[in-house]
Order: structure tokens, then sequence, then C-alpha cells
């Protein structure tokens, strides 16, 4: 393993590394890092909590002058991943003294707007920078960083047209960067449009899968409720985070679970920006140990404590499992991947395991009280009580 003094990173950098208490390079910033700072355009593939943001950080900084116009655009698919990212790179910059601004939507503007004529760096995610770019508030022509975090995500939502707006009003002689989870088929031509000649870089997943058990149940629709609340009352957990398939489910599920006494919250887009950054605050600083969660509120964030993962709901794409799995078993960390699998849920869990190529191991379900639901979904005519009846999976590319 080499070290960060290895990698030809710069004093300042490298100074703010070691006040975070970094002592060696992960492997995406290892074969990354000396790629960028020759000014190469990189696409990488590494799994959230990988050390992606430090891996085009070290260029963002090397490229930006103190007291300049901004002169690097980082992208980012949501609020909470913008917010995460620019906390770091304000880290790694301090001793640079670069400012660094943090763009979303949901929040006014003036304040936005001010933030952007001081600073050298900007994170944010592509609706409301288009916004500011449309009304003349951000000047993208100087910039000489371009980066593109969890990509494959931005393709999803259907933000490839907005970014590449924004990528032509940067200079065209830049440096792009691209890290994403995957390096998908559809990314690889999408983002080939505007980098150059770009370098690939390929990392193992992050998650260990030794350290991480795998496991389901089948169980009856009307006793999910029932089982996730045993489960949660005897696992041994630290952090956990339950995913569902829609926010009435997150809501459905997380005001059951307060009403059973178990300490939970809910993060999803239906909230407040505000109300958003309050939640993951709280569980941040483990003063709340459940978070239940829809897949876009949780893509991208980085909370190395999470020990439980339940999936209360398949996930409608295959791909959103190990996405999910990945937000435990890190860095050399046990944890455990458990899937609660009623009727409605084979299909989507048979195509989990028949994409992803994973084994899961089947537990019997042991016997639980019937939990009364205090709180109910409003169902879909049709739909079962007590829980909103999801759309099938719209499973895209199957052959």
């Amino acid at each position: 393993m080499k070290s960060f003094e290895s990698l030809g990173l710069s004093k300042p950098i490298l100074q703010a590394i070691k006040e975070k208490g970094f002592t060696e390079p992960t492997e995406i910033q290892e074969k990354s890092i000396p790629l960028v700072l020759e000014g190469k355009d990189v696409m990488g593939a590494a799994s959230t909590g990988s050390g992606k943001t430090l891996a085009f950080g070290a260029a963002v900084i090397r490229n930006c002058v103190a007291g300049g116009k901004i002169q690097a655009l980082i992208l980012t698919p949501t609020r909470e991943l913008a917010i995460q990212v620019s906390s770091a790179l304000k880290e790694f910059s301090k001793h640079k003294k670069l400012y660094t601004a943090v763009i979303y939507g949901g929040v006014g503007y003036d304040r936005q707007i001010m933030n952007l004529r001081r600073s050298e760096i900007v994170v944010g995610t592509p609706g409301r920078l288009l916004d500011h770019l449309h009304s003349g508030e951000i000047d993208l022509s100087q910039v000489n960083t371009l980066v593109l975090d969890e990509a494959d995500r931005m393709l999803d939502m259907g933000f490839i047209d907005d970014v590449r707006e924004l990528a032509n009003a940067c200079k065209k002689e830049r440096q792009t960067l691209l890290f994403s989870a995957t390096l998908r088929h559809e990314i690889v031509p999408a983002a080939k449009t505007f980098m150059n000649n770009p370098v690939m870089v390929n990392v193992e997943e992050y998650v260990d899968p030794s350290m991480l058990k795998q496991v389901y149940y089948d169980v009856e629709e009307n006793m999910k409720f029932s089982l996730l609340v045993h489960l949660l009352r005897h696992e041994h957990a630290k952090l956990v985070m339950v995913f569902c398939n829609s926010r009435k489910t997150v809501d459905f599920v997380t005001n059951n679970l307060r009403a059973n006494d178990l300490d939970a919250i809910a993060i999803h887009g239906g909230l407040s920006q505000e109300k958003r950054e309050r939640v993951l605050s709280k569980f941040h600083a483990s003063n709340v140990q459940v978070l239940c969660c829809t897949d876009v509120a949780a893509r991208g964030l980085d909370i190395p404590q999470v020990t439980h993962v339940y999936n209360y709901d398949a996930p409608n794409e295959s791909k959103q499992y190990v996405h999910r799995i990945g937000r435990t078993a890190r860095a050399g960390k046990e944890g455990k991947a458990i899937n609660l699998v009623s009727q409605r849920d084979h299909d989507n869990f048979g195509w989990v395991l028949e994409d992803n190529k994973v084994e899961v191991e089947k537990l019997k379900k042991p016997y639980v009280n019937n939990i009364p639901i205090r709180w109910r979904e409003t169902p879909k005519r049709g739909g079962p009580r007590g829980h909103s009846r999801d759309h099938r999976p719209q499973h895209h590319n199957r052959r």
C-alpha cells in the first residue's frame, strides 16, 4: 500500500489529510490520484465511502487559485450528497484558503448568489445550478475542473441534458472527472461527449463480502411490520437503515416504529431541505438509531457506523440492492443485510438474486407477536390495507 505522500499530493492537502486522521489511501485514491494530478480526464468506478471525494478533490484543489473566479464545478444528483461533498472539500482545501459554495434547490436564492460571488469551488445539483446560469448569476467560463459525482444516478434521474448544458458553459480546455458506483454502458458514451480521451479506473466493491451477512425471511404481508419490530428489538445493532420503495411506506414504517417506542426517523424527497438536513445530522451523530428512507434520499450518503440494513421492500431495480447493502460492512467492519420478503416482493427479490449473482441465506421466521398498526398508509384502490401498492418493477434492458 502506498502512502499519501507518494501520490504526489501538495503539502496543503497532505496537512489536511493528516489532521483528519487518514493514514493510507484507499484503492480508488491510489489508482486515480496520480492520473488526475497528471491532468488526465478520468472515469472512476467505486462505491460510496471509498474515498472518491479526495480522489477528485486532489485535482480540484491543485487547479484552483485563491481569490479567482469560479474554477471548479462538482455536480451531484442530490442535495444531501452536495452538502456532504462540499463539507469534505472545505476540509481538504482549508490550508489553500479556497472558498466552496454549495448550491441546491429548496432554499432561497439570495444567500446562494452571495456565496457564488466569492467562491472558487462550487458543488451543486444540476437543476438549481441551471437556474443560476440562466439568470446570469453564475459565471462558469473560467471552470478548469468539472466533476460528475454519482454519475450513474444523475443519468437515472434524467439529468444528462442539464449536465451537458452546464459542461458546455465551462472552459473547453478543462479537466473532466467522472465518478460513479458503476460504469454502465449508458454512461460511457454519454460522458465521452464532453470528456477528452478519459482513462477508466475500476476498483473492487468497498463492501467486504466476507464481512457482510445477507439473509432473508419469507413473511406474510400482514406480519411484515411485526417481524421488523421483532428483529429491531433482538438484533444487536448500532445504526440501522430501513429501505422502502415509496415515501408513504417510509412514513408508515417510521410512525409505527415510534408508536412502538423504537427510535426512528424518516427521510425522503417529500421533506423540506431544512428537515432533511436535520434528520441526517441526528443520524450521523447517532442521536437516533433507525433511519427509514427511500433510495433517492439515501443515495451517496456515507455513514460508516451503519451495522444493519433492512429491505422492508425489495428494490424495484436490482442494481439498487447493491447500493442499499453497500451502506454497511464498510472498511473492514461487519454488517448485516436483512430482507423481508412478502408475496408482493417475490418477483423483485428474484431479479435481485438473478441479476446480482448473490447468495442470500433463507432464515426461518421466528415467532412474533402481531403488532397493532396505529398509523396506516392511504391504500391505492385495490391495494391491501395498511400498505401502499408499489408499482411493479420497471426492469429495463431485460432479455
